[in-house]
């Protein structure tokens, strides 16, 4: 089925996105650092928040997510974090995730109104509103 791959994506990409986030919160250093620790950390608790709500909406509709992370990493379209980004390779690269995952989420979206699942359809459009948030408050930070 190609809403459950492409929702797929999604769990992938959010565990990769999470497991980056961890690495930007850990290794981040010098000016800004308090800021963007918090602001890592407040990104990487609401990112689980979010694999788990796209997994457990997938179990809801009869769907199987991807659930080891050798399967997420083979879904995931996002990159890992290479431990050697500035800060500003950090912010540049999250800016470049988000929408990334805003992209994705919109394909999936259209898929989810063809086949008319609206359980779907409402979480897609959430997470859409959820990317476009951190695209605009990481577009404002990089100015």
């Amino acid at each position: 089925m190609k809403l459950e791959k492409l929702l797929n994506q999604q769990v992938g990409n959010l565990i990769v996105l999470y497991v980056k986030l961890h690495n930007y919160h850990w290794f981040v250093s010098g000016c800004h650092f308090f800021g963007l620790h918090e602001k890592f950390e407040e990104l990487y608790d609401q990112t689980t928040e979010l694999y788990d709500e796209v997994a457990e909406i997938m179990l809801m509709e009869g769907l199987k997510p991807v659930a080891t992370l050798k399967d997420s990493l083979a879904v995931a379209t996002l990159n890992e974090a290479t431990n050697k980004e500035t800060k500003a390779d950090m912010i540049q690269a999250l800016l470049a995730d988000y929408k990334q995952l805003k992209a994705e989420t919109l394909a999936a979206l259209e898929v989810a109104e063809e086949e008319g699942n609206v359980v779907i359809a409402d979480l897609l459009t959430t997470l859409s509103v959820t990317y476009s948030k951190h695209i605009w408050m990481l577009g404002e930070l990089v100015k």
